[in-house]
């Protein structure tokens, strides 16, 4: 058995109970920090074996707070890469005040939100982008959300932008060659071969800029219904999401405001928002809502204009013409119609919505999830396009390194401090 003091010095002892709130069987407290080990000891008498579980009283001040499976995790080979333990303890909330309780009489503090995921990218255990995609893997919603995040956390995305920086480096250092031998002669091909490299990745970072995959399976896909009052829209809101989330009435303008339900699509997170009726009106509460209705139509991923009379030019070139209400007429041949009272036609409109999801999410390579990581790719391209238009070796030079540098701080390799409050703000209390 390992003493805890000869393990690296970590940062104070912090600690967080690492599972959901609510009623449960388990609660799991993690902790860790230096110090872990004496804290350990103070609660279970002895040190357990290393990374295996073992079932022990937890007693503190000769009172017996709980029994509990204990895990005692030595660093670095942690999750945050110091001394860690965790208990996993019954969940009433009586046990959890108490070895609260006797965590903070023994020197440790509860976390901040992500302290333990950010400890792990100080350690070295993460980069930047694998600690979002942590973030992402908890708050996931759809199988699309898990996958991506998964693919995010075990370095995919990682390893395309250490692909770039590596490359920059091979090109940073041979344009350095050029600056510090002037005087040499070199072969034409040598600067061609360069100025063909820098624009292949020029190019490569602008298609994984044009791919909004990513960002689109995070956020989910925005889908809104829209059209005339009385057209059913809130009627087939209610019938895709499976549940009344909008009141319908036989009364044109019933609803003045947008209201948005997220629904999964073969594994992929939809938001379903119903506008308000688009008409001419004078009433100033109605009016609001019409034009909240065309903020939602210009913001949206995919529309559906529904109808239920006269056929309507389309609010948008892409939009999915739909005429409801075949239970009382039909719809034209080349139109689809569906009735949301009845549900006849909801399956091929669901079957045109999963080939339209499709399109979007159509293309290749990792994709980037956030606007950080847009902002950075963004940045190392015009640094490549400006080092393309510079004329003296050293600005081109100059260009390349701070390419570079976008793509450092994208993983956390450069100004990591400066974005650690950002990045991790966003985390839940626990991880």
């Amino acid at each position: 058995m390992t003493d805890d003091r000869t393990r690296n010095a970590g940062g104070p002892v912090i600690f967080a109970v690492a599972t959901g709130m609510g009623r449960a069987a388990i609660a799991v407290m993690r902790v860790s920090g230096e110090g872990c080990g004496t804290i350990l000891r103070a609660l279970c008498g002895m040190l357990p074996e290393a990374r295996r579980a073992s079932f022990r009283p937890i007693r503190y001040r000769n009172e017996i707070l709980d029994e509990a499976v204990v895990l005692w995790l030595p660093g670095p080979r942690s999750y945050s890469g110091e001394d860690s333990f965790e208990l996993h303890l019954h969940a009433g909330p009586a046990i959890i005040e108490g070895v609260s309780l006797a965590l903070t009489e023994l020197g440790a503090r509860p976390a901040e939100p992500g302290e333990f995921t950010r400890r792990a990218v100080q350690a070295g255990r993460l980069d930047l982008l694998q600690a979002e995609a942590v973030a992402d893997l908890v708050e996931a919603e759809s199988a699309a959300q898990r996958r991506q995040a998964l693919s995010q956390a075990d370095g995919a995305l990682s390893r395309l932008y250490q692909e770039w920086a590596e490359r920059l480096r091979r090109l940073l250092a041979q344009q350095e060659a050029l600056i510090d031998f002037p005087d040499e002669t070199l072969p034409d091909a040598v600067e061609a071969a360069l100025e063909a490299e820098r624009a292949a990745l020029q190019a490569e970072m602008a298609l994984h800029l044009a791919d909004q995959r990513g960002e689109l399976v995070r956020r989910g896909i925005t889908v809104v219904i829209a059209g005339a009052p009385n057209a059913g829209k809130s009627s087939l809101l209610n019938a895709l999401a499976g549940y009344d989330a909008a009141i319908v009435t036989q009364r044109a303008g019933t609803t003045r405001d947008a209201i948005a339900v997220d629904w999964i699509l073969d594994g992929i997170k939809l938001r379903l928002i119903d506008t308000a009726g688009l008409r001419e009106t004078e009433d100033e509460i109605e009016a609001e809502g019409i034009r909240r209705a065309m903020f939602h139509v210009k913001q949206a991923d995919l529309v559906v204009h529904l109808y239920a009379d006269e056929r309507p030019a389309p609010l948008l070139p892409d939009a999915i013409i739909v005429r409801n209400k075949t239970d009382l007429a039909p719809a034209p041949e080349d139109v689809l119609g569906i009735s949301a009272t009845t549900g006849a036609g909801l399956d091929t409109l669901r079957d045109l919505l999963r080939e339209r999801i499709r399109t979007l999410m159509s293309g290749a390579g990792v994709p980037l999830t956030r606007a950080r990581h847009r902002a950075g790719i963004q940045e190392a391209a015009q640094h490549l396009a400006l080092a393309s238009e510079a004329e003296w070796a050293e600005l081109r030079g100059e260009e390349l390194r701070l390419a570079m540098r976008a793509l450092g701080r994208l993983t956390g390799q450069v100004d990591v401090e400066s974005l650690l409050d950002v990045v991790f703000g966003q985390f839940c209390i626990g991880k």
